[in-house]
C-alpha cells in the first residue's frame, strides 16, 4: 500500500517536523530505510478520508532525529462513518482517552511524546535489562510509535514536530514504569492523559529498581544529563528497596539518604522534586483493612520530604483508601490477575488519578498543566470497575515484572 506524505525538514533539529497525509486510506509498513510506516500485524482498511483497521489496534511509527519531546497532532474522523479513537504512544502510554466523531466530522488533537536513548551525553549509557532490549525496546528506540485503538479508530493525518516544553520525569519501579504487555499496567503509563500538551511525561521508571540500583545503572545520571530548569521529577520507590540487606541498610537510614541525594541533584538542575510514597500491596487483615507490608518506607518518604522541604504525594495513604473502598472481593480487579503488587489498566488509572489529586491538593506548579475534564478525585470513592473502558491490547505471553 502506498502512503502519501509530506516531510518538512526545517533548518535545525530544534525545528524538525513531519506531516503524514492518510486521507487516501492507504499505508505502507515501517522500514528502517523509509523511516516511517505502519507496524506489522494490522489489517488496515481505507475509510472515507481516513485510514482505519478491521480489528484494532493498529500502530504507526516515525523515526525522529534526536531524543527529546515531540508534539504530535492527529486528525481523526471519517467522511461517511462515526468513529471512536483512543491513542497510546510508545509503551502503551495513554495520550488521548476517547475521541468520538460523527460522519463527516474531523477533529484535531495534540499531545506530547517523550523519546530517549540509552546514551548519556558526554559518555556512558544506561545499563539496560534484557527486556529493555526486546519487549520494552519501544521505550528506548529512535522512533515514535502511536497506537490507535477503540471500537472504530480512524486517522486522517499525523503531524510530528520538535517541542521545547517542560518535562515531568518519573523515577520509579515496576509500579510506575511503562509495562510492555497486558495484564500489567502502571500509573506512570496513564499519567500523560491527564496533562495538556504544554508539558511532557518522560517515564524512566523500570521494573526491579530501587533508589540505589537506579543510581548504579546510570538511570539517574541519564535523567540529570537531559533535565532542564523548570522540569519536574516524581520519585516513587520502596518496594525493592525494602529487600536490600546489609549493615545499616534500611528505610530510615540508607533509603532516606538516597531520597535526599535525588532531591539535591534535581534541585541542582533548577528542577523540582516531588516525592511519592509507595502504594500499598494488596494485603488484608481479618477486618478487611489493608495491612502495611512496606514497613517504615512510606514514613521515610514523608520524613525526607519534611526535612528537605520537598512536596510529598501520599500515594500510600490514598491507595489504602482505594483498595478498602473496593473491598476484598472487588479490589483484585485493580491488580494484574492474581498479582498483589502490580496493577491492571483499571487499577493504574485510578492510581494516576490519585497522583493528579495529590498535585492539586499540594497546590503544586504542575497543576496549571492539568486537563480540565477530570473532576476532583476521592480515592475512597473510586470509579466503578464496570464503567472503566480504556481498551486493552491483545494479550501476548507477558512476563511478570521484576520485583514485587
Amino acid at each position: 500500500m502506498k502512503l502519501l506524505f509530506t516531510i518538512t525538514l526545517l533548518a535545525s533539529a530544534a525545528a524538525w517536523g513531519q506531516k503524514f497525509d492518510l486521507s487516501t486510506g492507504k499505508g505502507e509498513l515501517y522500514t528502517a530505510e523509509r523511516g516511517y510506516g505502519f507496524e506489522e500485524g494490522a489489517t488496515l482498511t481505507p475509510g472515507a478520508g481516513s485510514l482505519t483497521c478491521e480489528k484494532p489496534p493498529f500502530y504507526f511509527s516515525a523515526r525522529v532525529p534526536e531524543e527529546g519531546n515531540y508534539r504530535v497532532t492527529v486528525t481523526l474522523g471519517d467522511r461517511e462513518a462515526a468513529t471512536v479513537t483512543t491513542i497510546k504512544a510508545e509503551l502503551r502510554r495513554l495520550m488521548i482517552e476517547k475521541v468520538e466523531t460523527k460522519p463527516g466530522e474531523f477533529v484535531k488533537r495534540s499531545f506530547l511524546v517523550n523519546t530517549r536513548t540509552p546514551k548519556i551525553p558526554g559518555g556512558g549509557e544506561v545499563r539496560l535489562k534484557p527486556r529493555e532490549k526486546t519487549s520494552e525496546v519501544r521505550a528506548w528506540d529512535d522512533r515514535i510509535t502511536l497506537e490507535f485503538t477503540n471500537t472504530h479508530p480512524a486517522v486522517s493525518a499525523i503531524e510530528i514536530e520538535k517541542a521545547d516544553v517542560p518535562t515531568i520525569y518519573i523515577a520509579g519501579d515496576s509500579t510506575s514504569t511503562d509495562q510492555s504487555g497486558e495484564p500489567f499496567n502502571s500509573w506512570g503509563q496513564m499519567l500523560p492523559r491527564f496533562f495538556r500538551p504544554g508539558i511532557a511525561v518522560a517515564n524512566h521508571g523500570e521494573s526491579g529498581e530501587s533508589l540505589r540500583s537506579f543510581i548504579g545503572e546510570q538511570r539517574l545520571a541519564k535523567v540529570m544529563s537531559v533535565m532542564k530548569p523548570g522540569d519536574w521529577m516524581l520519585i516513587q520507590m520502596g518496594h525493592n528497596d525494602q529487600k536490600e540487606k546489609g549493615e545499616g541498610v534500611g528505610a530510615l537510614t540508607t533509603y532516606k539518604e538516597s531520597l535526599k541525594q535525588f532531591i539535591a541533584q534535581v534541585r541542582e538542575k533548577g528542577a523540582t522534586p516531588v516525592l511519592v510514597t509507595p502504594m500499598n500491596r494488596l494485603t488484608w487483615d481479618a477486618e478487611g483493612k489493608i495491612t502495611n507490608s512496606l514497613g517504615d518506607f512510606p514514613e521515610a518518604v514523608r520524613q525526607a520530604g519534611a526535612e528537605e522541604k520537598a512536596a510529598v504525594i501520599d500515594l500510600n495513604a490514598m491507595s489504602k483508601l482505594f483498595y478498602e473502598a473496593l473491598g476484598p472481593k472487588e479490589a483484585p480487579k485493580a491488580f494484574a490477575g492474581s498479582d498483589t503488587t502490580h496493577h491492571s489498566d483499571y487499577g493504574s488509572y485510578q492510581l494516576a488519578k490519585c497522583i493528579v489529586q495529590g498535585i492539586r491538593d499540594g497546590k503544586l506548579g504542575l497543576a496549571k498543566y492539568l486537563v480540565e475534564d477530570v473532576p476532583a478525585f476521592d480515592p475512597a470513592h473510586p470509579d466503578p470497575v464496570a464503567t472503566f473502558a480504556i481498551p486493552a491490547e491483545p494479550r501476548a505471553a507477558a512476563q511478570r515484572p521484576y520485583g514485587n
